[in-house]
C-alpha cells in the first residue's frame, strides 16, 4: 500500500500502459486508521468498472488529487498503481428472463494511505478518468468522449468536533443485476458505515473530467466539479426516467427501466452525525438497460383516479413470452376481495372512493411463479391549476395556485417556471413568485398533491417581454370639433395620457377627450415599475368631404359597386332596401327600376355631408335561339334564331353557313351546341346568348347480306338489317319489296344479278347497301379449284369451297399426301393459306373432300386433288 505522510505531496509521472476508455463506472472510500501526532491516516481505496472484453486497458497508474474544501486549494497529487483486478460475472441467469444478457465487469482496485491534519471544511479526494462509454442514452446527444470524476469527501471539525476521525460509507450493493427495457427492477446501491452514522441516500449530479482527454491519466482541476450535460427528459435527479426513484432510507432504486440503452446513474450517500451532515460519498455507474423480458407480476406503485373517472384498465408491466397465466384481484380497505378477474388486463369501475388494492398473479402453480400488489387511490374530482400575473423581464412574476379538489385539500406544490439558463427556477411554495432573468416563452409546470394523496402535472406557457403590452382600439382616428371621444386602451397596470388638454380621466384605460385640433395623446403604462408607451392620433375636422361617383348606366338585373371619395367615418345610403350593406363607404346596390335615385351621407361625429347617384338601368336584349332538335347523320339543318339586338353571331362559326344570319344553314359533324349571342346600342354593354343543341344521330348500320351464288329455281332468302322499314329494287324475283326478308327463286341463270335494300330508321333517316347474286344452271355443288397460288397478290391465295344449291357444309378437310388432316372448315368460302404452323408448305399436290346438305336435303361429298404452286 502507497502511503502518503506531510501535507506537501509531489506528482509522480509514471508511464502507462494504456488509454483508459470504456470505464463504466467508479467509487472511491476509506477507514481512519489513527491519529499521530495530529495527523489523520487513512487507507483510501479507488475502485473502477469497465465491461469485459472491451479491449482496453486501466489507467496505471491512477492519479488522486486531495483538495482542502476550505478554499479548493490543490494538497497534492499522488500516483497510485494497481493493487488488484478482479472479475465479477453472473454465471447463472436467472431461467424467467427472456434472452437475458451478460452481465460481466473487469474491477481494478487502487489503494493508497494519506495522513492529513484536521481541516475545518474537510477534504475532497478526486480521480478522472478519459473517457466514458461513448453511446450513453441519458446524455446530450452529440456528445461523445464524455469523461468521469470520483470523489471521497473527508469531513473537517466544523461540521463536527470529531469529524475527521471517520470512516466513510461503502456502497455494497451487488453490481450484478440484470434490467430488462420497460420492466419492473430494483438495483440497491445500499452502503455501510463503520462508524454508525446515520446514512441518506439520493440521486445526484454524474461528474465530469476537468482536464483533456489523451495520455492517460492526469491530475484533475479543483472543484467545483463539472457535471455531464443530460438529455432531457433525463437529468441529475430523475437519471432513469420519472418513474424511477431511489429510497432515501435503503437506497434501492425500483420503478419501470427505460428502453434499451446505457444511462449513467449517480446516487450519493450523506452521513448524518448528530443529525448533521458531514460527509457526502457517490458512486458513479453505467447500467446497461438490456432487449429482455422478465416474467414478473410488475405494477406501478400506486395507480390515481384523481380526474374524473372510478374505472381503472390495469395491465402488467412484463410482456414475457414465459408468462401463461394472468389473474387479479381487487380489494377494498379492509382487505375484503370484490372483484377477480383473468387475463392480460384488467377493468374495473369502482363503487365509491377509497383506498383500494389490486394484486397480480402470474403463472399461480407453475415455473416463474411471482405476484405484487399495488395502491389504488379513487378520489375523483382533484385538477391542478395556476394563474400568473405580471409578465415583464426583471420584476416579478406571480404565480396563483387555482388547484382544486372534492375529497380532498391540495397540501404540497412543485414549481418549475421554465427558465432554461437554470436548473434553481424552482419553488415548493403555493403562491409563489420568479424573476425571468431574460426574455422568451417559458413553460411553467405544476405538480400538486392532495390530502388524499392525489398527485398531477399541469403546465403551461407564458411570455416574459421587456415591456407591458399595450392594447389600443384604433390609434389613428377622426373627430368633428366640439366631439367627444373614449379613447381606449387595454392592459395590465396604472395608465396614465399626455397631453392633459381637453381629457377627462387620463388616469384611466379610457379617458374622454375633446381636443380644438389634430392632436396626438401619449399613453403610459406601469405594471410595478415595467414601462411601455403608446400613441393615439385624433384627427380633428370641421367639415366632412363626399365627392361620389358620376350617374352612369348598367344593364338591368345587375348588380353594381357605388364609390365615393370621402373622409367620413360613419355612411347611410338609400334606398337602403336596394343595398347589401347600406351603411359602408362603397356599397352594392341592385335594382330593377329604370332609373334610381341613391342618396349617400357621410358623418364625422357631429358634422354630415350628403351626395347623390343616378343609375339608368337598360334591359338586356332578348334572344332565342330555337328549341333543340336532332338531325340524320351528315345532315344539314337550318336554325331559326330570333332577337331584338341590333347585331348577333351564331358560335361555332365554322359550322354555319354565315355566322352573322339569324337563320343561317348548319352541317355538324357530331352533336353541337351552337350559341347564338346577341348586342344592342341601347346603353346596356353586354351581350345576351341562348343555346340550341343540334343532336346528330348515330351512323346507321345497313347490311343487305353477302353476296353468294345459288343454283336455277333454287328458293333464296335475302335478309337486311339496320332499321324499320325496307324497300328493295327491283322487285323482280321477290316474295315482296317492303320487308327485310323476301325470298327469290330465279328462274334462269345469271352472271349476277344486284338487288339494293333502302333501310329506314325510327328518326326517319335513310340508308342503302347492296348484294349480288350467281346464278348457276347446275345441280347442287360445291366448286374447288384444281390450283391455287398463295403468294399474298391477292389472286387465288387461299383454297375454298364455292357451294351453289348447299344449304350447308358438314366438312372441307384438306390433307398432305400422308393422310395429316391440315385443314378443315365448315364455312363457305373459307379457304386454306397453304400455312402448316405458320409455315407456307414447299409446291406440292393435296387432297381434299368435302361432304354438305344441299337444298332439297340431299346428301352431297365430292373429293378431288389440288396443286400448290410457289
Amino acid at each position: 500500500m502507497k502511503r502518503l505522510c506531510l501535507v506537501s505531496i509531489l506528482l509522480i509521472s509514471l508511464s502507462f500502459s494504456g488509454r483508459a476508455s470504456h470505464i463504466t463506472g467508479g467509487e472511491m472510500y476509506y477507514t481512519f486508521v489513527g491519529l499521530n501526532n495530529g495527523i489523520y491516516q487513512y487507507n483510501v481505496t479507488l475502485k473502477l468498472f469497465q465491461r469485459c472484453g472491451s479491449g482496453r486497458q486501466f489507467n496505471n497508474p491512477a492519479i488522486v488529487s486531495i483538495f482542502d474544501k476550505t478554499n479548493n486549494s490543490r494538497i497534492g497529487d499522488i500516483s497510485v498503481p494497481i493493487n488488484n483486478i478482479t472479475n465479477i460475472s453472473i454465471t447463472n441467469p436467472d431461467p424467467c428472463i427472456t434472452n437475458p444478457p451478460t452481465v460481466c465487469y473487469d474491477v481494478a482496485y487502487y489503494t493508497f494511505s494519506v495522513s492529513l491534519p484536521a481541516s475545518a471544511a474537510g477534504y475532497v479526494l478526486a480521480s478522472q478518468v478519459n473517457y466514458r462509454i461513448n453511446g450513453i442514452n441519458n446524455l446530450a446527444s452529440g456528445y461523445n468522449n464524455i469523461g468521469a470524476t470520483y470523489t471521497a469527501e473527508i469531513p473537517g471539525t466544523n461540521t463536527a468536533v470529531n469529524g475527521p476521525d471517520n470512516n466513510s460509507a461503502v456502497f455494497t450493493g451487488s453490481d450484478l443485476v440484470v434490467v430488462c427495457a420497460n420492466n419492473n427492477f430494483n438495483y440497491s446501491f445500499a452502503a455501510q458505515d463503520a462508524d454508525g452514522d446515520e446514512l441518506r441516500y439520493s440521486f445526484c449530479e454524474a461528474y465530469e473530467s476537468t482536464a483533456g482527454g489523451g495520455g492517460g491519466a492526469q491530475p484533475t482541476y479543483p472543484p467545483p466539479f463539472p457535471g455531464v450535460p443530460y438529455e432531457p427528459p433525463f437529468s441529475d435527479m430523475a437519471p432513469l426516467g420519472p418513474v424511477v426513484q431511489i429510497n432515501s432510507t435503503t437506497g434501492l432504486i425500483t420503478g419501470i427501466a427505460p428502453p434499451v440503452g446505457i444511462y449513467v446513474v449517480t446516487v450519493c450517500v450523506e452521513e448524518i452525525r448528530n443529525g448533521v451532515v458531514i460527509a457526502r460519498q457517490r458512486k458513479d455507474i453505467q447500467i446497461n438497460i438490456a432487449d429482455c423480458d422478465i416474467a414478473s407480476a410488475s405494477l406501478l406503485p400506486e395507480y390515481l383516479l384523481c380526474r374524473n373517472t372510478q374505472t381503472i384498465t390495469i395491465a402488467n408491466q412484463s410482456n414475457s413470452p414465459l408468462i401463461v397465466s394472468t389473474d387479479w384481484e381487487f380489494f377494498d380497505n379492509t382487505n375484503t376481495l370484490i372483484y377477480s378477474t383473468s387475463g392480460l388486463s384488467a377493468t374495473y369501475t369502482f363503487p365509491a372512493i377509497g383506498l383500494y388494492t389490486v394484486k397480480l398473479i402470474i403463472n399461480r402453480g407453475q415455473p416463474c411463479r411471482d405476484s405484487t400488489t399495488a395502491l389504488i387511490r379513487v378520489f375523483p374530482g382533484f385538477v391542478p391549476d395556476f394563474s400568473s400575473t405580471g409578465i415583464c423581464l426583471s420584476r416579478p412574476t406571480l404565480f396563483t395556485d387555482n388547484t382544486t379538489s372534492v375529497y380532498g385539500t391540495p397540501n404540497s406544490w412543485s414549481w418549475d417556471f421554465g427558465e432554461p439558463t437554470t436548473t434553481i427556477d424552482i419553488s415548493s411554495l403555493q403562491n409563489p413568485s420568479y424573476t425571468y432573468p431574460f426574455l422568451g416563452i417559458k413553460n411553467v409546470r405544476l405538480i400538486a398533491t392532495d390530502t388524499r394523496g392525489c398527485r398531477d402535472t399541469i403546465s403551461k406557457n407564458i411570455t416574459i417581454i421587456d415591456k407591458p403590452p399595450i392594447g389600443l382600439a384604433f390609434r389613428d382616428t377622426l373627430i368633428c370639433v366640439n366631439d367627444n371621444l373614449v379613447l381606449q386602451a387595454s392592459g395590465t397596470g396604472n395608465f396614465s395620457w399626455t397631453p392633459p388638454v381637453n381629457i377627462i380621466n387620463a388616469n384611466t384605460a379610457t379617458p374622454t377627450v375633446s381636443p380644438l385640433t389634430t392632436t396626438t395623446y401619449y399613453v403610459e403604462l406601469d405594471d410595478n415599475g415595467c414601462r411601455n408607451r403608446d400613441s393615439v392620433k385624433v384627427n380633428v375636422v370641421s367639415f366632412v368631404t363626399l365627392q361620389a361617383m358620376a350617374d352612369t348606366i348598367i344593364c338591368r338585373t345587375d348588380t353594381i359597386q357605388l364609390r365615393v371619395n370621402s373622409n367620413g367615418l360613419q355612411y347611410a345610403w338609400t334606398p337602403a332596401s336596394q343595398f347589401i350593406n347600406a351603411t359602408v363607404k362603397n356599397p352594392f346596390a341592385f335594382t330593377n327600376n329604370a332609373m334610381t335615385n341613391y342618396q349617400v351621407t357621410a358623418t364625422i361625429g357631429g358634422c354630415s355631408a350628403t351626395d347623390n347617384i343616378i343609375v339608368t338601368t337598360v334591359p338586356y336584349p332578348v334572344v332565342n335561339a330555337g328549341t333543340d332538335f336532332s338531325i340524320c347523320y351528315n345532315a344539314r339543318a337550318q336554325l331559326n334564331g330570333m332577337t331584338d339586338g341590333s347585331s348577333w353571331q351564331w358560335a361555332p362559326a365554322s359550322l354555319v353557313s354565315n355566322p352573322n344570319l339569324l337563320n343561317p344553314v348548319s352541317y355538324p359533324p357530331r352533336t353541337t351546341n351552337y350559341i347564338l349571342t346577341a348586342f344592342d346600342t341601347r346603353g346596356c354593354p353586354k351581350p345576351t346568348s341562348d343555346t340550341i343543341r343540334v343532336t346528330v344521330l348515330p351512323k346507321m348500320r345497313v347490311s343487305a347480306g353477302r353476296d353468294t351464288s345459288v343454283i336455277v329455281n333454287q328458293p333464296l332468302q335475302l335478309t337486311a338489317t339496320g332499321g324499320i322499314n325496307y324497300d328493295w329494287i327491283p322487285a323482280t324475283y321477290l316474295s315482296a319489296a317492303d320487308i327485310s326478308n323476301p325470298v327469290s327463286i330465279f328462274p334462269n341463270p345469271a352472271t349476277g344479278i344486284q338487288y339494293k335494300v333502302i333501310v329506314y330508321s325510327t328518326q326517319g333517316c335513310k340508308d342503302s347497301a347492296y348484294i349480288n347474286i350467281k346464278v348457276f344452271k347446275t345441280k347442287p355443288t360445291i366448286f374447288v379449284p384444281t390450283a391455287f397460288t398463295p403468294n399474298n397478290d391477292g389472286k387465288n391465295d387461299l383454297l375454298r369451297p364455292i357451294a351453289v344449291g348447299i344449304s350447308n357444309i358438314e366438312y372441307f378437310n384438306i390433307y398432305n399426301r400422308w393422310g395429316q388432316l391440315l385443314f378443315s372448315t365448315t364455312i363457305n368460302g373459307q379457304g386454306w393459306d397453304g400455312r402448316i404452323n405458320g409455315v407456307l408448305q414447299s409446291t406440292g399436290t393435296f387432297v381434299w373432300t368435302v361432304k354438305a346438305t344441299d337444298y332439297t336435303g340431299e346428301a352431297y361429298f365430292q373429293k378431288g386433288v389440288v396443286t400448290l404452286i410457289r
